[in-house]
């Protein structure tokens, strides 16, 4: 038997963990079975979606999905699913190497991270009162320092999408003429921790990176 390779990004098992718990609820609100099936069916549905290109035994291993009636059975399916989500690839050399400037940086543990729980990597240096963030597109990492001011107030995070306790989040971008500089950035989530739960697709996250770059 061939052994099935980690193929689930962050973002898409926190996808599937959305669809899973919509089907819990679905049931806990005691929802008819021709209404609960037809959930069932969409669940699936969306769910393979997210991956173009899939194998066979990809296929059967999110299957199951359409069978879940309960919490108990929810948390064994993604049980099962969580060995297969690709952890985030960073190391500490990696992260330092991003921001060569920052000749004392501190870079987070990152044995005390998940890193199949984040789509991106995100901490404040308290020496420097400066927040990092990395992320890891086409296999190549990329990294943006800058200021953050917490706003005290929720907003939408332009990262997530969520509507939680958000800051500024500015870095400086050079300017069209030689020796300028422009300030840009956006509302962002105070938690990067819970801003990586609730994303569940890379595209803001990648427009937001690139709006700074």
């Amino acid at each position: 038997m061939i052994e099935l390779k980690s193929f689930i990004r962050t973002d898409q098992f926190n996808f599937i963990k959305r669809q899973v718990q919509n089907l819990v609820n679905g049931h806990a609100t005691a929802i008819d079975n021709g209404v609960m099936s037809a959930l069932k069916s969409m669940a699936l549905e969306r769910v393979l979606v997210l991956f173009p290109i899939i194998e066979e035994e990809q296929v059967q291993l999110l299957q199951p999905i359409s069978l879940i009636d309960n919490k108990e059975e929810a948390e064994a399916f993604l049980s099962q699913l969580k060995p297969y989500v690709m952890p985030f690839k960073v190391s500490e050399q990696g992260i330092k190497k991003l921001f060569p400037k920052a000749k004392k940086l501190k870079v987070p543990s990152l044995a005390e991270i998940d890193l199949r729980e984040i789509a991106y990597l995100c901490w404040t240096d308290t020496t420097s009162n400066k927040r990092y963030i990395v992320i890891n597109r086409d296999s190549k990492l990329i990294g943006i320092e800058g200021s953050f001011t917490p706003s005290n107030q929720k907003g939408v995070c332009s990262i997530c999408n969520s509507h939680k306790e958000v800051g500024m989040f500015l870095t400086k971008v050079k300017g069209k003429e030689q020796g300028t500089f422009k300030t840009r950035g956006n509302y962002i989530c105070h938690d990067s921790q819970s801003c990586n739960k609730n994303l569940t697709s890379l595209d803001k996250l990648n427009n937001f990176v690139d709006l700074l770059k």
